[in-house]
């Protein structure tokens, strides 16, 4: 039986989805959900060595060290993330109050209840939004938004708290993630395919880097027991990067659908993001962002169990048994 692991987030796409590795790996997991929250049954298959605790960013420190007994890893996925209608007067003030602060109250409370290692999931959005030449992992982190500057705040913090305490720590900044559960932009898409809409996407001429549900998971892992690991902040995709179009084509062979794109000028398609308050996604559909993943690959010898092909598969046939005659939700 090996280390009592903590995950933060553990209802989530990826948690649920973390725990459930670490469990059939043999490891006591002990899931974090909020106080506001009914403790789960089915996010994770039950099993004898799978534990919930009430856990959140307003927790007292009490709660907190409780909630750490006994635990020798944690592996902190929560986060504020995706803010549709963000109502805050100062959002970033927001981010860092959940992404920051709450990061580095949980990191010294963990190094104070013994836990030997600290692995944290960051994002590439703390190097930057686009790319020319793949970000790699010793370049000047230029995060735009909110979200991607409190992400690298909570780098900087649990530096510190690492330093102070000794605590092991180890960074994972991931690009988008896909996969079985997967929720938003990509989730938009698999409906429009679903559908058959013909797509402006043709013209595109762009590489993004993404990875695999699968292959996150297997990367966490391996972050979770490799001594090599200590210290490190790793970047991590699948290993194959695609255009839009190619995205595009790929998945409608994985899900079985015809796929109709058009071109369409870029200007134009920026003109339609900026008319309908979208700049963001369009910027995501046109712009590059690649990652260049062969730090950890040599430090921790580690590489992508799933190709891409297979992730998309994975993640269409998952989408086939939710959407019997409806549209999935996002």
């Amino acid at each position: 039986m090996g280390d009592r692991i903590l995950i933060t987030g553990a209802t989530g796409f990826i948690g649920s989805a973390l725990g459930q590795y670490l469990l059939e790996a043999g490891h006591p997991v002990r899931g974090v959900v909020r106080a506001s929250t009914r403790i789960p049954r089915r996010v994770i298959p039950e099993s004898a060595n799978l534990e919930w605790v009430f856990l959140h960013d307003r927790s007292t420190e009490r709660e907190t060290d409780e909630a750490l007994q006994g635990v020798q890893i944690v592996v902190h996925l929560a986060a504020r993330v995706h803010v549709m209608v963000d109502d805050a007067s100062n959002p970033l003030q927001e981010f860092q109050r959940v992404n920051v602060a709450w990061t580095e109250r949980l990191a010294a409370r963990a190094a104070a209840q013994g836990v030997l290692r600290f692995v944290y999931l960051s994002s590439v959005k703390v190097n930057g939004e686009r790319t020319v030449v793949p970000f790699a992992e010793q370049d000047p982190p230029k995060p735009q938004d909110p979200y991607g500057v409190s992400k690298w705040e909570a780098e900087q913090a649990l530096d510190r708290v690492s330093m102070q305490t000794g605590m092991e720590t180890v960074v994972v900044r991931s690009p988008l993630v896909y996969g079985p559960g997967v929720r938003g932009n990509f989730l938009q898409l698999l409906n429009i395919l679903r559908r058959g809409i013909p797509l402006p996407l043709a013209s595109i001429r762009n590489q993004r880097s993404l990875v695999y549900l699968g292959n996150l998971v297997d990367a966490l892992s391996r972050c979770i027991q490799d001594p090599r690991a200590v210290g490190r902040t790793y970047l991590l995709s699948d290993g194959e990067d695609l255009s839009t179009p190619e995205l595009v084509r790929r998945l409608g062979v994985a899900m079985g659908s015809r796929v109709c794109l058009w071109p369409c000028p870029t200007a134009f398609l920026y003109w339609m993001g900026e008319v309908a308050g979208k700049r963001g996604m369009i910027d995501r559909l046109v712009g590059s962002l690649q990652v260049d993943s062969s730090k950890i690959q040599t430090e921790l010898n580690w590489h992508p169990p799933f190709t891409v092909d297979a992730g998309l598969s994975e993640t269409a046939a998952w989408f086939r048994t939710q959407a019997t005659g409806r549209v999935v939700a996002s």
